[in-house]
């Protein structure tokens, strides 16, 4: 698969849950303002997923191991 494959079914997928979100929301009894906020929670939700991911991680690229060494 080349790169632009892999684009297209990234954001083909993205558009698709938001449409089913869409569709969703419509048979719903919300008001415009409701209506409104979540239809940009759904776009931003993925949007920013890979940089709250970034931003969570350390910095230093190093991952904490909760495990403890056993001693015998």
């Amino acid at each position: 698969m080349d790169a632009e494959l892999l684009q297209f079914l990234l954001v083909g997928t993205l558009v698709g849950m938001y449409l089913l979100a869409m569709l969703y929301l419509r048979r719903q009894p919300l008001s415009l303002g409701r209506y409104t906020f979540w239809g940009l929670f759904a776009l931003l939700v993925p949007a920013l997923g890979p940089f709250l991911v970034i931003a969570a991680s350390r910095p230093d690229g190093r991952q904490r191991h909760s495990s403890r060494l056993i001693r015998r």
